[in-house]
């Protein structure tokens, strides 16, 4: 038998998602290996090749979610094309989709059809609430599903409005879960040789992050409320973004924690103070134990700084918050390729961020490359659907199938 060059290699993907939380998952899956074919829709195939950055007449957004994917263009209204796609299915392991629920059903690929097709077959869903449930029908995309799950509301300040973060977070969490569960579903595959579905939500993943604040709400009766604090955490201290004398710091120190703290503020003594000695003590005196920190931080130059002797001398869990250009820059991330270069012949050399997974067998960030639309129509049809290359150009001429080399 072959040695492996990967740990998915071999595993065949049909992937009809888009935008991020489908991508990402697929994405990975081509990291690790396997052959992820996208299905790209008539006129002009996913939505995200029109998202900035441009260059060339290339998407930022699109190459950074889709290297290392073939790109087949359908006219999902030509029945000649979902029979060729019936035909790939037979050959994939894996369906990955993230359209609104029932939408991937009338397409013809809902679960009872492709399960019929190709009964070991995994196939994985991600919406925004669920394929269940009263929610499950309306739309819904990243901080959507962070409002009903209640994170919204921990951001911003006590007196203030909600606030929002500017990045992906739900979408690329939800796409890693399913990554874990069809992952599992193929470990179980290989034991029972069955298929199955499996899906995530974003309500879901997101619900499933608070650590604290459903238990202890839950748990006291309904007792304690959870609540936006601004810079501070309501529960823990100190826990919160600190001042200094250029740019700022996150802290966050445990009761294990809390003697290495008093020493790197200068304040041994106050570990034992009766304001300060416990967790509700510290919690009670909040605004005496900030103001001894923001004066202890005064005394660097920077944030950088400040953390780096904290974190470095006293061991204390401290960051300086970085700008995205200093993230982009700083040599942890970069020795350790959390911010890569990726090529493209057409837009060009650009940094994304680099594979989270890392795994001791298989290369660490292959040579992957985003496809233009429909760029594989020949390959995967003639090997998987038994068509012609012939045939393949013919149903192209006649827009059954689409391809076009500068998408």
């Amino acid at each position: 038998m072959a040695e492996m060059k990967n740990i998915l290699d071999g595993i065949r993907v049909l992937d009809f998602s888009q935008a991020l939380a489908g991508p990402t998952t697929t994405r990975l899956m081509a990291e690790m290996g396997a052959e992820v074919i996208k299905v790209e829709l008539a006129p002009n195939g996913e939505a995200s090749r029109a998202l900035p950055y441009q260059r060339n007449g290339r998407s930022g957004y699109y190459i950074q979610q889709n290297r290392g994917k073939k790109s087949i263009g359908i006219d999902r209204k030509d029945p000649r094309s979902v029979e060729l796609l019936y035909k790939v299915l037979e050959k994939c392991d894996v369906l990955v989709e993230n359209f609104a629920p029932g939408a991937v059903a009338r397409l013809g690929f809902g679960w009872e059809k492709v399960h019929q097709i190709n009964p070991r077959l995994i196939m994985g869903s991600i919406s925004a609430f669920g394929q269940t449930g009263p929610l499950s029908s309306l739309p819904g995309y990243d901080y959507i599903g962070a409002a009903y799950a209640g994170v919204l509301s921990m951001i911003g300040e006590a007196d203030g409005p909600p606030y929002f973060y500017m990045l992906g977070i739900g979408d690329v969490m939800t796409g890693t879960h399913l990554l874990a569960a069809i992952n599992g579903a193929l470990y179980y595959r290989e034991k029972t040789g069955r298929g199955q579905y499996v899906e995530a939500s974003l309500l879901d993943s997101y619900f499933h992050c608070h650590e604290v604040n459903v238990q202890a709400h839950t748990a006291s009766g309904g007792e304690i409320k959870p609540f936006r604090c601004g810079q501070h955490h309501y529960a823990v201290s100190p826990l919160g973004i600190y001042k200094c004398r250029e740019g700022y710091v996150i802290i966050a120190v445990l009761p294990n924690q809390w003697q290495n703290f008093c020493n790197a503020i200068g304040r041994p003594e106050i570990a034992t103070d009766p304001r300060f000695c416990d967790g509700p003590s510290r919690i009670a005196n909040r605004d005496q134990l900030n103001v001894m920190v923001e004066a202890a931080l005064e005394k660097f130059p920077s944030a950088i700084e400040a953390a780096e002797n904290w974190g470095f001398e006293h061991h204390v869990p401290i960051a300086p918050i970085l700008t995205i250009e200093q993230a982009c820059k700083h040599p942890h991330l970069v020795e350790r390729e959390t911010i890569r270069t990726v090529k493209d012949p057409v837009f060009g050399d650009y940094q994304v961020p680099g594979m989270p997974l890392r795994l001791s067998e298989g290369p660490r960030h292959p040579d992957l490359r985003a496809a233009y639309l429909g760029e594989h129509n020949v390959e995967v049809f003639t090997k998987y659907a038994g068509v012609s290359e012939g045939e393949v150009r013919k149903l192209e001429q006649e827009g059954a199938l689409i391809a076009k080399p500068d998408l």
